[in-house]
């Protein structure tokens, strides 16, 4: 299963395969970009949270919505930071 891999690692060592900062500069945008998966299913499940508890509780509506939103402000700066360091990498390494 991971024979392609070191392969390509042995390649690599021997100077078969030339691999540019460029191209390392996108797998680490790709990489950095995968980290957006986290937040997107935390704060869906945080939605989904608020809502049975609502649903339970009507009179606490308040206090529930505003500490969901809290939650995913701060779950969604990963997300952020993420984006932003993408498009540094990509814009900075040529």
């Amino acid at each position: 299963m991971l024979q392609p891999v070191f392969n390509a690692l042995q390649q690599f060592q021997e100077g078969i395969i030339n691999i540019t900062d460029t191209g390392l500069a996108y797998l680490a945008a790709g990489i950095a970009m995968l980290v957006g998966v986290g937040p997107a299913l935390s704060q869906g499940y945080a939605a989904s949270k608020a809502v049975e508890a609502v649903a339970r509780q009507p009179e606490a509506d308040g206090k529930i919505r505003t500490t969901m939103l809290l939650g995913q402000a701060v779950s969604e700066t990963t997300g952020i930071y993420s984006f932003i360091f993408a498009i540094l990498v990509l814009l900075l390494v040529r």
